[in-house]
Formats: C-alpha cells, structure tokens, sequence
C-alpha cells in the first residue's frame, strides 16, 4: 500500500469536515503533478489529510476507499476524483516547520514543490507524521 499527503483549506473542507460526512470524493485537483499522483491512488492507500494556508499541519489519517474515477465536472475529462473515509485525526498536529526539520523530508515534494496538494510519502515519512501525530 502507498501513502499520500493531500492539502485541504481548512476554511473551505477541514479534517472535522471528513469527519462529520465518514466519506467524500477528493475533488478540486487541478495541478497536472497532482493529478498524476491522484491517478496512483488505490483503494486501502494512506492518506494523511493536511490544513494548509493557515494551519500548515497534517491533522489527521484517511484511508483511499475506491480506484480514481473521472471528474464529472470536468469537461475535457482530463481530471479525476478519489474517494476517501476518516480514519482517525492525530492527537497532535504535526507541522510543516516540524516535518521540514525531520531528515526524511529533506527531499520531499512536501518541502521541494509546497503547492503540490497531492504528495507521495514513503514509508519513512509516514512514520515520522505518525510518530509526531501521537
């Protein structure tokens, strides 16, 4: 299984959002990087959900539910959605100075693109967020 950060404005779909519907579809992925990575999600995939703009923290876990599917707001049909369900938030939320000052993000897309909403983690990485996250 992979793991996956992605990026949400708390102000418009907040970690306690997910959690109050169990389950959404990941929408509004423009950026062609992102949208690739989105494309490798797969259903039983991690997902560490993280408050950008004004937090700037992962908040909380989330596990993949179904395969990509296309974006039914989209015309050319070029982006896709991805499913996701709350799995649990962490105790602490981990932030960005944290992870960047964790030597398994010296090379991350977290630190190296910081507008990517949709980024790998390895297994490193994920262990770091959880380990932090309590």
């Amino acid at each position: 299984m992979a793991s996956w950060l992605v990026k949400t404005e708390p102000g418009a779909y907040s970690y306690a959002d997910l959690q109050r519907d169990g389950t959404t579809h990941w929408d509004g992925v423009t950026n062609a990087q992102a949208q690739i990575n989105l494309r490798s999600m797969a259903p039983g995939d991690t997902v560490v959900v993280y408050h950008s703009q004004t937090d700037k923290a992962a908040v909380g876990l989330a596990q993949v539910v179904g395969s990509p599917y296309p974006d039914p707001t989209d015309p050319a049909g070029k982006r896709v959605w991805v499913d996701v369900r709350a799995e649990r938030p962490l105790e602490r939320p981990v932030t960005l100075t944290a992870l960047k000052a964790e030597p398994a993000f010296a090379s991350s897309m977290l630190v190296r693109q910081s507008r990517l909403s949709v980024v790998p983690l390895d297994d490193a990485q994920l262990a770091v967020i959880e380990r932090l996250g309590g």
